[in-house]
């Protein structure tokens, strides 16, 4: 962060003295106006719901312009990390900067592959939950357990304790998650397999049974890690700044993540494409394909309320990076699976056809984004629906993790805490219960 050759100022019509602010330039992006003392020179705050024009830290970790459609990794566009790295490299470049050369890749799949197992108690923590509870009531639940069980690790102030439950997290998330799926659908936990690659490891998890071998499909192994690829981070989104915020107040590092898994959950987040594959469950039992126009009608009423879910997004006002590579992945999958002429599938490309093609969801820039092709992929798989947000949970830990670190390593950290307009009741008294 750079001080720019402008400043900006503030100036008041009511004859209040103006109010001269810096402004800083990051290496690429908007500059900012430093805002930090304008409380104390004027009494006054800003207001901004959604934060939607403010910048609340700086990051060096991941950068989107969303009028391109581009999304960095620490500088590394998003296509080239889909195509050229797995999701542990990917990891190894959030958490440390760089992309790990062959020995440094070696050792840090060796470190996290060493720490995927779980505290066998764990088990007897699941039970406490009812069998058909939402997957990731119980991932939440599971992942701020984790704190309760590592005692070693739980002092967020300590690099080294970071950095063990870092490790700790990337490892022992695809465990959690099958184990949340096996105790809802009463089959036997699966212990994780050294040999195997953080993907395939964690379909053995999944799908896997203590009577037979499990064989790994390479195309669904790797359609697996792009998935965790490209949902690895996003910038500063709502359950990245929640992490920061629960992050700032000092707690372990397993609580701030569980609160990123809570936030994650929510239909308009993490849980958008789960809302998607039900919006496509439910146009396939209200007459299928033949009612996709008369659907696509009614989102465009307003007052219909019906929402075309799994297109657009609040940051890309242009294709997003990630659902191109999604694409690609779909049809592979697809293919692979015998599974083209699967009906549910042919009403989404019906779905897409028409949004791409029709004038009112063009002018919008309504596309296709990330949400809409991995739901298709992860029902292919067979993946349930209910478990699409802990894949996505288990993604993003290593970006809340990085995200986390930069933020503890800042000199200029602070507790959160955001100001408010206040819009209720001035002083008044309380009244004796016999006159109100």
């Amino acid at each position: 962060m750079k001080l720019a050759d402008n400043k900006a100022t503030l100036s008041f019509s009511n004859g209040a003295p103006s109010v001269e602010l810096p402004v800083y330039q990051g290496n690429i992006g908007p500059d900012v106006i430093d805002i930090r003392k304008l409380y104390g020179q004027s009494g006054m705050f800003t207001y901004d719901p959604g934060f939607l024009s403010t910048a609340a830290c700086q990051s060096a970790i991941t950068y989107i312009d969303g009028d391109k459609g581009e999304l960095l990794y620490r500088g590394y566009p998003i296509e080239q990390l889909a195509k050229n790295c797995n999701f542990l490299e990917t990891c190894y470049l959030l958490l440390y900067g760089e992309l790990p050369n062959e020995t440094q890749k070696a050792d840090f799949e060796n470190r996290v592959t060493q720490h995927t197992m779980v505290n066998e108690q764990m088990q007897f923590f699941l039970r406490g939950f009812r069998r058909d509870a939402h997957p990731m009531a119980v991932l939440t639940g599971l992942v701020g357990g984790m704190s309760a069980f590592y005692h070693d690790s739980t002092d967020i102030t300590n690099p080294e304790h970071r950095e063990i439950a870092a490790i700790r997290l990337i490892a022992k998330l695809p465990t959690l998650v099958s184990m949340a799926y096996k105790y809802g659908v009463g089959q036997p936990y699966m212990y994780p397999k050294n040999d195997l690659s953080y993907a395939g490891n964690f379909m053995r998890m999944m799908f896997g049974n203590p009577c037979e071998e499990y064989k790994v499909n390479p195309v669904v192994e790797r359609a697996l890690d792009r998935i965790f690829i490209l949902h690895a981070d996003h910038e500063q989104n709502a359950s990245t700044s929640t992490v920061r915020l629960c992050g700032s107040s000092g707690t372990n590092p397993f609580a701030a993540i569980s609160a990123g898994v809570a936030c994650l959950w929510g239909p308009a987040h993490g849980g958008a494409n789960e809302a998607c594959l039900n919006m496509l469950e439910h146009i396939q039992a209200n007459g299928g394909i033949s009612k996709v126009g008369e659907f696509m009608e009614q989102v465009k009423d307003k007052n219909s309320g019906v929402k075309l879910m799994g297109f657009g997004h609040r940051v890309y006002k242009n294709y997003d990076p990630r659902a191109k590579l999604m694409q690609e992945t779909c049809n592979e999958i697809l293919q692979e699976l015998g599974l083209e002429k699967d009906p549910l599938f042919a009403l989404a490309k019906q779905l897409e056809k028409i949004a791409l093609e029709d004038d009112y969801f063009v002018q919008r820039k309504l596309y296709p984004n990330v949400d809409f092709y991995s739901g298709i992929v992860q029902r292919a798989i067979g993946i349930p629906v209910k478990l699409f947000t802990g894949i996505f949970a288990l993604a993003r830990t290593v970006g809340w993790i990085a995200q986390l670190n930069e933020q503890m390593a800042d000199p200029e950290y602070k507790i959160g805490r955001p100001r408010q307009l206040y819009t209720g009741s001035v002083a008044r008294d309380v009244k004796p219960i016999t006159q109100r």
